[in-house]
């Protein structure tokens, strides 16, 4: 009787790991149905000890903004909205030993002051250059000079 709880329990538990699963995998899908997407960790943490507050993400372009959302959530609404008329790009650089270990494999950390606030991209190199682009195509006058 015991066996037969424990084994129903583990049961439910397989579904419901199985059904997580599958429901991000479609949100993901979703995001990314309309294109304009790109794999993009975001330093969410201030705390000055490096490799800390790194949480992989998504971001999808969206008119004059960016939209950043969380790989490991159910939400459909960006946890972050980043205006192209706020983001001016302070540098970049390669991540070091204990920030390599929570991002995806390659990605560079790109630096950008967003209205006066330090924030902290990681992304791939082709979109960093996605994104400078991105930048660049701003209306005229409205521009931030990147890299």
């Amino acid at each position: 009787m015991i066996l037969q709880a424990v084994l129903y329990a583990a049961l439910i538990g397989f579904v419901l790991v199985v059904l997580a699963i599958v429901v991000l995998a479609t949100r993901r899908w979703l995001l990314q149905r309309s294109g304009g997407t790109f794999d993009c960790s975001l330093r969410l943490d201030r705390r000055p000890s490096a490799g800390m507050g790194w949480v992989l993400g998504i971001a999808r372009y969206s008119g004059d903004s960016i939209e950043w959302f969380r790989v490991f959530s159910f939400s459909f609404k960006p946890l972050r909205v980043f205006l192209r008329t706020e983001l001016e790009v302070q540098g970049r650089r390669e991540p070091v030993a204990s920030e390599a270990l929570g991002l995806y494999d390659g990605h560079v950390i790109v630096e950008v002051s967003e209205a006066g606030e330090k924030v902290e991209f990681a992304m791939a190199e082709e979109a960093v250059t996605g994104f400078l682009a991105w930048l660049e195509a701003a209306p005229p006058g409205k521009s931030r000079s990147p890299l």
